[in-house]
């Protein structure tokens, strides 16, 4: 029995909707039963010695352990915090035989450092009230507290936060605000959405994987998906619409930086990252990814894939506001919805459709969506389908909707690794960062559309995947079986492997399918993997480089090869 994490969760998360502080922890099957019988009771008796009015316990149980929310108000999370540990630590001992711990001197410690906490914070927690009140965003950490979005925010430090009455709450209001989740897809449809925003004349903050923007300028590079980059978009001041990509590692370790946006899009689940934070299946991962409803089920609108059965089984009994998306206009759901009088982002054959208020509009055609190429990407007329949706929600045209999907080439500038297409003397090379089955699968189906006289495909793996998930990627990879497999090893992501333990895992599964040998070659890295690829191409191939570690480096080497204007045959360089 141990601690695995010990956390503030300030906003909305998979627990309530409450501020908590949460403490994961390990436990053997026979364990289970005696601990959640007496972690509560030591919990009670340490919350109430402190006068901790309206704290309440809430338990979700996961294999191997537990992820226990303690209630607390937010100028009392770190008290929380420290209260959860010695709820364990007691608890621990009465499991070993020891009679339950004596509250001094530790429940004085703990009220010294609650009476400081609150005093320091104590305008933090008044400047929430009056934000809460005039119905505007808060935004609080340990460094700065920020009333407002956007244009309308107003920033102070954490420990200078003036007394409300002197606030100019003139200056204070909300811009328009999305957030986006879902396994595959949330940094194009972010990326799509704050191009609208820019076609529609006004200045998008972005929040994503990669990085934060405002307009044309990168505030930070990174993966930003997170709370650290949605405040950086939403404190900057020269935000006119906020676009929030929203991972689920963001909202399990620390909720939703929000509690209230105009729209949110749920757009896929599908398996990936199981196993962390307590999230051991599917069923677990869309509850984990559901916390974005949160932000919009009393007020704004949800946007949800009608063609995923996970998230339509979830959505019943959902008492919100909804608009579908599909790819099939015959979806019956759908159907019925709209017959309904409910929204919807339709897919009829070349058509993209907004349907709302019993009105159908038809906003642009695919072979004017530059990233669904022609159609054959069907995942990003999905991608585009849901940013139309949260755009349209957002109040912006519907000619600013077509005129940002056109705009949008997803080349390496706007959607690095992300179905990033070069023409290099004839040979079509595709680089996309598609790494879990789902992704695979929406590549590969694609795949399936596009013309090529040849095809090579470069196969690799983290090492912490198991073998079957390696061999199922194998397997939706070489389904029209490639002419060319190039099986790299990837050093920087072996994690706890051996070099060649993966490639090995690949072979075996490309023998199983009957590939020849002499169609396999290996590669030391992805990027030597890439070069063979090229050296071995003709005009009219198809080359798929699924690129994980070398990123950058890959799309340099094809950025320059596409300036000097190389061929086939001709030297790759240095």
């Amino acid at each position: 029995m141990e601690i695995r994490d010990s956390r503030r969760v300030p906003g909305p998360n998979l627990h309530w909707e409450r501020p908590s502080a949460v403490l994961d922890v390990s436990l053997e099957p026979a364990e289970l039963a005696r601990f959640h019988e007496i972690y509560p009771e030591q919990l009670a008796r340490m919350l109430a010695a402190l006068d901790f009015d309206g704290s309440e316990l809430k338990v979700r149980r996961f294999q191997g352990g537990a992820s226990l929310a303690t209630s607390a108000p937010i100028d009392s999370l770190y008290t929380a915090t420290e209260v959860n540990e010695w709820a364990f630590r007691a608890t621990q001992a009465i499991l070993s035989g020891a009679p339950a711990p004596e509250l001094e001197p530790d429940r004085e410690k703990l009220a010294a450092g609650l009476r400081r906490e609150r005093g320091q914070r104590k305008r933090q927690r008044g400047l929430a009230r009056e934000a809460a009140r005039r119905h505007v965003a808060f935004l609080p950490d340990d460094r700065v507290t920020s009333i407002g979005m956007g244009s309308g925010a107003i920033s102070f430090p954490t420990n200078a936060i003036p007394s409300v009455d002197s606030i100019d709450w003139q200056r204070v209001h909300d811009v328009p605000c999305v957030m986006v989740t879902g396994t595959n897809g949330k940094s194009t449809t972010v990326r799509l959405v704050g191009e609208i925003v820019r076609a529609a004349g006004k200045t998008p903050g972005v929040s994503s994987t990669d990085w934060v923007h405002v307009g044309d300028v990168e505030l930070d590079r990174g993966d930003y998906s997170g709370p650290a980059g949605a405040r950086l978009v939403l404190r900057d001041e020269r935000v006119e619409a906020a676009i929030l990509e929203t991972a689920r590692g963001g909202m399990l370790r620390r909720g939703l930086v929000l509690p209230r946006v105009d729209a949110a899009a749920l757009l896929n689940v599908a398996e990936d990252h199981l196993g962390e934070w307590g999230v051991d299946d599917v069923e677990t991962m869309v509850a984990a990814k559901w916390v974005i409803t949160r932000a919009v089920e009393k007020h704004g609108c949800l946007v949800l894939n009608a063609d995923d059965p996970l998230l339509v089984a979830r959505a019943q009994g959902y008492a919100g506001k909804l608009l579908w998306f599909t790819l099939d206009p015959r979806n019956e759901l759908v159907k019925r919805h709209v017959a309904a009088g409910g929204a919807a982002a339709i897919y009829d054959e070349p058509a993209l459709l907004l349907v709302r208020g019993g009105e159908t509009r038809r906003i642009t055609d695919v072979a004017h969506v530059p990233i669904a190429l022609g159609g054959a990407a069907r995942h990003n007329v999905a991608n585009a389908l849901a940013a139309l949706a949260l755009a349209d929600r957002m109040g912006f045209s519907a000619e600013a909707l077509a005129k940002g999907l056109a705009s949008f080439r997803g080349d390496p500038t706007q959607n690095p690794g992300r179905l990033n297409v070069f023409e290099l003397g004839g040979v079509r090379v595709l680089l996309d960062f598609a790494h879990n089955p789902h992704g695979y699968h929406a590549f590969f189906d694609m795949v399936e559309r596009l013309d090529g006289k040849r095809r090579a495909v470069l196969l690799g793996q983290a090492g912490d995947r198991s073998d079957e998930s390696i061999r199922e990627l194998v397997r939706i990879a070489c389904k029209r079986v490639p002419d060319f497999v190039i099986v790299k090893e990837m050093p920087a992501y072996l994690r706890g492997r051996e070099l060649g333990a993966v490639p090995a895992v690949i072979h075996d599964e490309l023998a199983q399918l009957g590939i020849p040998r002499e169609r396999i070659e290996d590669a030391p890295t992805e990027l030597d993997a890439m070069k063979r690829a090229l050296e071995w191409s003709r005009p009219g191939d198809l080359l798929f480089f699924l690129c994980h570690s070398e990123r950058t480096a890959a799309l340099e080497l094809l950025q320059g090869l596409g300036a000097r204007g190389w061929r086939p045959g001709e030297p790759l360089g240095a």
